[in-house]
């Protein structure tokens, strides 16, 4: 990756890289890419107990766990757009 240390220290659940880009490509740089991360990654197993949604707000969320939800954030939008 050729994101600075500053940029890498935050836990965040949406990462970036740099894609490699020759100086022999056709194509101007993309500079960074970013993805999102589900929670489920950072828990290792399902504690008992978990908070619970109410049944309508859960099929809103699409999940039943609190824990569990992580709605989209677009890390373009506001940027300018191409």
């Amino acid at each position: 990756m050729n994101i600075p240390h500053e940029q890498q220290a935050a836990f965040t659940r949406m990462k970036a890289y740099q894609p490699f880009h020759s100086r022999f490509d056709p194509c101007r740089p993309i500079g960074l890419k970013f993805y999102s991360t589900p929670p489920n990654l950072y828990m290792g197993f399902q504690p008992p107990n978990l908070q619970q949604f109410s049944p309508r707000v859960a099929l809103r969320k699409g999940t039943l766990w609190p824990a569990l939800y992580d709605p989209y954030r677009n890390p373009y939008e506001g940027k300018g757009g191409r």
